[in-house]
């Protein structure tokens, strides 16, 4: 599968149905979500409902995993959410291994 922006020029984004697709391909596929509590652009709880509708097969929802910063968009400006998404994100590789 590969990205192309040609199908989303001049129009929203939403990548929700490529990414089901793909997790349905690969059923070992993991997926780390960072959430800022303060993020504008891609609020947390948008992406909450994005993740609710995706229409996965329930054995495959154990596959995402939710984590939640006390920053905006760009939790790696913010020292102490970079610390803890950094500690998440190493945990989130040693458990997909």
């Amino acid at each position: 599968m590969n990205w192309s922006y040609s199908y989303f020029q001049n129009q929203y984004v939403n990548v929700a149905e490529t990414l089901r697709q793909a997790m349905t391909f690969n059923k070992y596929m993991k997926v780390f979500v960072a959430n800022g509590y303060y993020d504008l652009g891609t609020p947390y709880s948008a992406t909450e409902y994005t993740f609710d509708h995706l229409g996965l097969d329930e054995s495959l929802r154990k596959n995402v995993s939710m984590y939640y910063y006390d920053s905006g968009h760009m939790m790696y400006i913010h020292m102490p959410s970079l610390k803890a998404m950094r500690n998440d994100l190493a945990k989130f590789i040693k458990d997909a291994s």
